[in-house]
C-alpha cells in the first residue's frame, strides 16, 4: 500500500508538532518494510530528514502552514501520488483533499483560547482566521476514517466538543520522551553560560502563549525571589512576540533573576534540565505536555499546574499547583525546593512515569491503525 505523511512540521520548525512527527517517521522506518510512505516536506527541513529505509521516500511539498496553497496545491500534489492513506500529524488537512486520511489531534487549544490577546494580528484578521481554523479542524474530525488522540483528555475534549462523533473512532497514542535524555548528562558550566544561566535556578522550557501562564508564572517568582535571592528562573524558548511581550512585563515590574535563554536545542538541553533545581509547568491547557516529562528524564522535580492533562500524564510524579493562583505557584516552588524528602520521591516517581512512554509504541498503534483503515 502507498501511505503518505504530510510531514511540513518535522523536525525543529514544527516545535512539538515536528518533534512527534520526527519520532514517529522514525519509528515507522523500522517496523514497516512491506508499505510505501511518501514523506512531505518543506524546503526548509527537506535536508534534515534522511530514510533509512528504501520504502520511505522524500517528497518536495512548500507549502505553507495554514496558508492558500495548502488549500489549494496539497491535495493536487497528494492526488498526483495514488496515495491509499494520507496521514495528517495535525488538524490542518485541506479542505479539498478527498482521499482517504487519519489526523492526529493534539489538543484543542483554539477552540478554549480564541482570544485576540493569542495572537499578533488585527481583531478583524484574527477572527476571520479563527473562524477558517473552526471550519478546517471540524472538517478534519468528522471526514477522517480515523483519529489520533495524543491523551485521554484530548480524546474526552473531542467527544465534548463535536458531537456526533463516536468515541470507536477515537485511538489514543501517547508521545514519549526521546532516548537522548534518558542518557545520564554531565554538567558543563559553559553550555550554561551559552544561555546566560547561572545556577542556582529552575526552569521552564516552552513557548510563551497565553496559556502557558508565563505571566503568572514571573509575577509569582517574584514573590520567591524575596526568599531565595540568589535563585533564577530560566526561561527556554524561541524568542518571538509572545517572549518580548513577557520580557516587557518583567521590565516593567521590575523582576529580577529572570533569565531569558532562547532556543536551546536538545543537545544540549539535558544539561539545562540536569543542572536545574526543579521544572516548573504553569500551563492552563495541555494536549499531553512533553517538557515535563523530559525534566523527569534528566532527574530533576517537577513542579505543575494542576490541569487534568497534566495530572493524566504525569501521575504522581509532580507536584501540583493551581495555575490560575499565583499564590500557589510560588507555594509550590518553594515547597519542593525546601522539602529534600518530596524532591527525592519525585525524582524517583519521575523516573519511573518516563518508562510508561515510548516512542516505538506510538509507532506501532499507529501503525496498526494504518493496517486497519487501509483493510477497510
Amino acid at each position: 500500500m502507498r501511505i503518505g505523511i504530510d510531514a511540513r512540521f518535522f523536525g525543529p520548525i514544527g516545535k512539538g508538532l515536528g518533534r512527534y512527527t520526527e519520532k514517529l517517521i522514525e519509528n515507522l522506518e523500522r517496523l514497516d518494510h512491506e508499505n510505501e510512505y511518501f514523506v512531505f516536506l518543506r524546503k526548509a527541513n527537506f535536508d534534515d530528514y534522511k530514510p533509512q529505509n528504501s520504502k520511505f521516500k522524500k517528497v518536495l511539498a512548500d507549502y505553507r502552514w495554514y496558508s492558500l496553497s495548502e488549500q489549494i496545491k496539497l491535495p493536487r500534489l497528494l492526488k498526483r501520488y495514488n496515495l491509499d492513506l494520507v496521514h495528517f500529524p495535525h488538524f490542518n488537512v485541506p479542505l479539498f483533499y478527498r482521499g482517504k486520511f487519519i489526523v492526529t489531534i493534539h489538543d484543542l487549544i483554539l477552540l478554549h483560547f480564541p482570544t485576540v490577546r493569542s495572537s499578533t494580528l488585527s481583531p478583524f484578521i484574527f477572527w476571520l482566521k479563527f473562524l477558517l481554523y473552526r471550519i478546517v479542524i471540524k472538517s478534519a474530525i468528522y471526514r477522517s476514517r480515523k483519529i489520533i488522540a495524543v491523551s485521554e483528555f484530548t480524546k474526552k475534549d473531542i467527544l465534548e466538543n463535536y458531537k456526533k462523533i463516536p468515541s470507536e473512532k477515537i485511538l489514543v497514542t501517547y508521545e514519549a520522551c526521546d532516548g537522548d535524555f534518558l542518557q545520564s548528562p554531565y554538567e558543563d558550566s559553559k553550555i550554561l553560560e551559552r544561555y546566560g544561566i547561572i545556577k542556582p535556578y529552575v526552569v521552564y522550557v516552552g513557548n510563551a502563549y497565553p496559556h502557558k501562564n508565563l505571566e503568572r508564572l514571573v509575577l509569582a517568582f517574584s514573590d520567591v525571589s524575596r526568599e531565595k535571592k540568589n535563585l533564577k528562573l530560566a526561561l527556554v524558548g524561541n524568542e518571538d512576540y509572545f517572549y518580548r511581550r513577557i520580557k516587557n512585563l518583567v521590565k516593567d515590574k521590575k523582576i529580577e533573576n529572570i533569565v531569558f535563554a532562547g532556543y536551546v536545542p536538545d543537545h544540549d538541553l539535558d544539561t539545562v534540565y540536569f543542572n536545574a533545581e526543579l521544572f516548573v509547568w504553569p500551563s492552563l491547557y495541555e494536549g499531553f505536555g512533553l517538557p515535563p516529562l523530559e525534566a523527569m528524564a534528566g532527574g530533576i522535580p517537577v513542579v505543575s499546574s494542576n490541569h487534568p492533562c497534566m495530572k493524566e500524564i504525569l501521575g504522581r510524579s509532580a507536584y501540583y499547583f493551581n495555575g490560575r493562583k499565583k499564590e500557589e505557584i510560588a507555594e509550590a516552588i518553594k515547597k519542593v525546593l525546601g522539602d529534600e524528602e518530596l524532591r527525592n520521591d519525585l525524582i524517583r516517581n519521575g523516573y519511573e512515569q518516563v518508562k510508561k512512554y515510548d516512542w516505538k509504541q506510538t509507532a506501532e498503534q499507529t501503525l496498526g491503525l494504518y493496517k486497519k483503515v487501509l483493510a477497510i
